[in-house]
């Protein structure tokens, strides 16, 4: 038996071990206007507090406030996994009285992240990259209204095709359950209509064990995640729990009869994490790529018939902003370009062909 055992079985446990020992990272990013409950979600989902140093803005500084990116990173670990958690927040967006283009300097974060990793894999030194790519974008719904806002609609449109977008309803506790319904179902149709592209489930493999397939189906009915955000423990029927104390009685973080927070938990970080990653690596940030290299490829072709035409055309075309100089300084400047015009052209080529590979 000995004999017929080679030994590649054991390649899952070693890829687990390695990967045990490098941890892992993941970013998020949360939108949303003020007063959802986005940094009381983040804590409760992670249970940490990343916001303990925040200043809370008063309604005067909140008109006048424009977007930002505020970006926190920390290291969690548990039973000797370690996750390195970078939490990227848009305080200020839809918070003034002009909201138009309030998506843009978000959307703008997110291509700034795709470029470096892009400038960084292509350098020489590939060893220690860091990804900061935005793996996923919870956007939080106001529970006001009958639907979504056009601000949530742009939104939504101009950053469909750059990250992984899950809605969440925010203080879902702020609806009765036949109101929390309507709503899920108008902001689900407001989604087809419009052609809004959110994060999509894998579908489940065939020999999935039934217990799991039930779950999937029940994350896909859930969305959007209503969700209620609290850190305060109080006591119910001699259980601590997380929740929120009303006059007519207690509302559970953690009771999937009360909201969705355990069923978004479990989306997010025990079932799909990973593929939110593989979706931004081979979707979001291929397409990136892939238009990068066209538009350097391009700029290489005009470069070169530029350089062609100055060639033939001798003394009638002179490259701009030279300088009066001899023929032959003026030739040996073109074949200088000329090198770095054929080492950009290598490695387009090298990196296209990168491309295919991995398709």
């Amino acid at each position: 038996e000995d004999r017929e055992y080679v030994g590649f079985a054991t390649l899952p446990n070693q890829m687990h071990r390695k990967y045990v020992k490098k941890g892992f990272e993941f970013t998020l990013m949360v939108a949303g206007e003020s007063g959802l409950g986005k940094s009381t979600l983040i804590n409760s989902l992670f249970l940490t507090d990343l916001y303990r140093d925040r200043h809370i803005l008063s309604p005067e500084e909140s008109v006048t406030q424009t977007v930002e990116i505020v970006k926190q990173t920390v290291d969690i670990q548990e039973k000797g996994v370690r996750l390195r958690l970078t939490v990227v927040d848009t305080p200020g967006y839809g918070d003034a009285i002009n909201n138009e283009i309030c998506w843009k300097p978000v959307a703008d974060y997110i291509d700034q992240q795709f470029e470096q990793y892009f400038r960084d894999e292509s350098g020489l030194n590939r060893r220690n990259l860091q990804d900061t790519r935005v793996h996923c974008c919870l956007y939080f719904l106001s529970p006001l209204g009958h639907g979504m806002r056009p601000m949530d609609i742009e939104f939504l449109q101009a950053l469909q095709d750059k990250v992984n977008i899950v809605p969440i309803l925010g203080k879902a506790d702020s609806l009765t359950p036949t109101e929390l319904q309507q709503k899920k179902q108008r902001i689900r149709d407001e989604i087809d209509k419009y052609g809004i592209r959110i994060y999509q489930f894998p579908e489940c493999d065939p020999d999935e064990d039934e217990d799991f397939k039930q779950q999937d189906i029940e994350l896909k009915k859930s969305i959007p995640f209503a969700v209620i955000g609290s850190n305060t423990i109080i006591e119910v029927n001699g259980r601590r729990v997380r929740g929120r104390m009303y006059p007519w009685g207690v509302v559970e973080v953690e009771n999937e009869e009360h909201c969705d927070f355990i069923k978004l938990r479990t989306m997010l970080i025990r079932t799909h994490m990973q593929d939110l990653k593989d979706v931004t690596r081979e979707t979001h940030y291929e397409n990136y790529r892939a238009q990068c290299i066209q538009n350097l490829t391009q700029r290489v072709v005009r470069e070169r018939n530029r350089n062609k035409l100055t060639r033939e055309s001798g003394t009638d075309f002179p490259i701009p902003s030279m300088p009066p100089s001899p023929d032959h300084e003026t030739q040996r400047l073109i074949r200088e370009k000329d090198e770095e015009l054929r080492r950009m052209h290598e490695v387009l080529q090298k990196m296209q062909r990168q491309m295919k590979d991995s398709q």
